[in-house]
């Protein structure tokens, strides 16, 4: 997972959504969709979740052909870019995720 900035993490938690609706285009119901299905899926500390979040917002723009203002996923699509990026990650980071 690329380096992320710890302010950024550290955010109260309307700022650091705030942050991801202006830079990635995300809605606060996609928010709270990739918030939880990270949640659901072991990672429990609020810290590494949203270094999680961001670092899978960057992966979705660097597989945009065409930049646009807002990610498009279609029906069930974000569930599977999810798992996607949740496969992607090698065991070192699993362990640091997982708290291990």
């Amino acid at each position: 997972m690329a380096a992320i900035s710890e302010d950024l993490i550290h955010l109260a938690d309307f700022s650091f959504i705030q942050l991801c609706i202006q830079k990635y285009g995300v809605n606060r119901g996609i928010y709270n969709t990739i918030d939880m299905w990270f949640y659901k899926n072991g990672i429990d500390n609020i810290l590494e979740r949203r270094k999680n979040i961001i670092s899978f917002l960057e992966s979705l723009n660097k597989k945009e052909e065409v930049k646009t203002t807002r990610p498009k996923f279609g029906s069930g699509g974000l569930t599977i870019k999810l798992q996607e990026y949740f496969s992607t990650l090698d065991s070192s980071n699993m362990r640091e995720v997982s708290g291990s």
